[in-house]
């Protein structure tokens, strides 16, 4: 496995694991996202992504999606390990480049 891949294993699919409920939940709001961080016992860095209709079109909704992947991806080694970090993008954030999503995120960082 390459260290810059995106693995299946690596992303929150299902609908029960972005709801699960959790005694030490981190919420964190940035001008264009909240972070949801919650601990999870599988020893690996999860990614959630939410990005709702009021983005813009699927083509925005997309772009986002991918930026923020692509920060997941670049800077997982850096995160905390053992959580589920749930990204849900905020109104405003479609004209956003990655430069502006690193700098946002940045804080995530350990």
């Amino acid at each position: 496995m390459k260290p810059f891949s995106l693995t299946k294993e690596e992303r929150i699919l299902k609908r029960s694991d972005f709801i699960r409920k959790s005694s030490t939940v981190n919420k964190r709001a940035f001008p264009h996202f909240l972070v949801i961080i919650k601990p999870n016992p599988l020893g690996k860095t999860r990614l959630g992504l939410t990005v709702g209709k009021n983005i813009g079109g699927a083509v925005q909704r997309n772009r986002i999606k991918r930026l923020l992947r692509e920060f997941f991806r670049r800077s997982k080694d850096k995160l905390p390990p053992s959580r589920d970090i749930i990204i849900i993008a905020l109104k405003g954030s479609d004209p956003l480049t990655y430069r502006q999503v690193f700098e946002e995120l940045n804080p995530l960082l350990v």
